[in-house]
């Protein structure tokens, strides 16, 4: 046999199995990168960074070489489940609220999958995590009084972000990020423009971590706050230049959310207060607002909310006091 012959015979083998034999599934971690690929234009740094760590850890592991067509309802019913039960190697389990936002990522995914390639995908939009509604603890109006009156006679720059953020309802990143800059004396107001948050580091410098400062998650949470009468005094006192940290009165030194939490232990260390973390002074903030009769749709958007109904559901925590005064009212009712 020439070897023309030969070559053209192995050629048409060749070409004969390509046609009799099955197109390769896509594999979910090519539709997982892609996915990600996609959102770079919408999503913030920090949401990115988030949503690729959990690819990488969680969902490559489990589904990378899978096609993902062939993933069953199952199938990720069952990956909950193990992620509930154990966090890899480790004896200690995700909490729930993380293994939701796990699957709720797959389930984005998934829906790339189906609408853009028009894959057949399982359907597992139903598939949820329940989740127990752990109650939050909020400072007491004596725990508050006497956290105020603590910084007020402790005053620093540092303790003015404390105030700040359980008078004004401020996050901690917010806070954190807060330049003198974004403080108007004149209508006596504060401008909220940047966060700051630590986030993973996907750059190859050694670092695992990267400190960032950006605009909020959403375009609600860039806002103006009215600043109590009480406070303005304390402000003036301590005004720096423009471009320098409210927290530290430099232009080259910030504080960051996770030392911030560390001076705030210091100060319910002296205050004797307990059980309760940063994130509980915006959570004080917002239920004494209600306590105190301010307009919900105000208070929504002091707090940088997208609707009144977050602001109800997760950050007013009426107190037995308010539930007591009432319920009084309806003595009044008896009466007539």
């Amino acid at each position: 046999m020439s070897k023309d012959i030969k070559e053209h015979k192995e050629s048409t083998m060749r070409l004969d199995s390509a046609i009799t034999s099955p197109p390769e599934k896509p594999e979910f971690k090519a539709f997982a990168q892609e996915w990600l690929k996609v959102k770079e234009a919408e999503l913030k740094l920090s949401s990115l960074v988030k949503y690729a760590d959990i690819i990488r850890r969680y969902l490559l592991p489990v589904f990378g070489e899978k096609s993902i067509e062939d993933i069953a309802r199952d199938d990720v019913r069952q990956f909950c489940g193990s992620l509930l039960e154990h966090k890899e190697k480790k004896s200690a389990c995700l909490s729930p609220k993380t293994v939701s936002c796990i699957l709720s990522l797959l389930k984005s995914i998934f829906a790339y999958a189906k609408r853009e390639k028009s894959l057949d995908v399982a359907d597992i939009k139903d598939i949820s995590i329940k989740q127990p509604q752990k109650p939050m603890k909020i400072l007491s109006c004596s725990e508050q009084t006497m956290l105020s009156n603590y910084l007020f006679n402790n005053a620093s720059p540092c303790y003015l972000g404390i105030l700040l953020s359980l008078y004004t309802g401020l996050r901690i990143g917010e806070i954190c990020a807060l330049k003198w800059k974004d403080i108007n004396f004149t209508e006596q107001y504060i401008y909220v423009c940047f966060t700051m948050q630590r986030i993973q580091n996907n750059a190859d410098n050694g670092r695992k971590t990267q400190l960032v400062i950006m605009p909020p998650k959403s375009d609600c949470s860039v806002r103006k706050i009215p600043i109590p009468l009480s406070i303005m005094p304390l402000l003036a006192r301590f005004e720096q230049a423009p471009d320098a940290f409210i927290l530290t009165g430099r232009k080259d030194k910030c504080i960051e959310p996770r030392c911030m939490e560390n001076h705030f232990s210091k100060v319910k260390q002296c205050c004797g207060i307990s059980n309760v973390n940063f994130h509980a002074l915006r959570h004080t903030f917002a239920t004494r607002c209600v306590e105190l009769g301010f307009d919900i749709k105000c208070l929504s958007e002091i707090l940088g909310h997208a609707s009144v109904n977050i602001t109800l559901n997760r950050y007013v925590h009426p107190s037995m006091e308010l539930k007591r005064k009432n319920m009084d009212k309806l003595c009044e009712l008896l009466k007539k």
